[in-house]
């Protein structure tokens, strides 16, 4: 088993579906930064297929929306490669939630007033991702890889 941590912005709002069993799928968009080595002062983004399976996460996905600062943990899949329209390679990283918190990084005013203290358990934990650092964040879809 692996256990993965993200810490990023939405890139759209979550994404609700259901199987043909029924079973209630979620989808978010994550966007996370990260430095390729010390010498390289521009950050990259990765963009995270995040899947939220059932309901256990309800609560705290209704208050997301596109350009929320989140914190992941889940179990990486192997990552996908695919050709996007202009016919470059690209690749889908993909992760099976099992929490998700509000990220006390990168948050926006507008975050800090909406959320109390006591929904993020993460407070004092160091982030395993770089973040916006109070940036607002504003995606378009063609940014988006999938």
């Amino acid at each position: 088993m692996n256990q993965t941590i993200i810490g990023g912005h939405l890139g759209a709002d979550p994404e609700v579906r259901f199987t043909s069993s029924g079973q209630k799928v979620t989808t978010l968009r994550v966007a996370a930064k990260a430095r390729r080595g010390s010498k390289d002062k521009e950050d990259t983004t990765i963009w995270w297929r995040v899947t939220v399976w059932g309901e256990h996460l309800d609560k705290i996905i209704s208050y997301l929306k596109k350009g929320s600062s989140v914190m992941v943990i889940g179990e990486m899949s192997k990552p996908e490669i695919f050709t996007d329209r202009d016919g470059k390679s690209q690749v889908s990283m993909n992760l099976t939630a099992s929490d998700l918190q509000f990220s006390p990084f990168g948050r926006t005013d507008s975050e800090r007033k909406e959320h109390s203290p006591q929904e993020s358990s993460y407070a004092s934990m160091e982030p395993a991702v770089a973040v916006g650092q109070g940036k607002d964040v504003d995606f378009s879809d063609d940014e988006i890889p999938f």
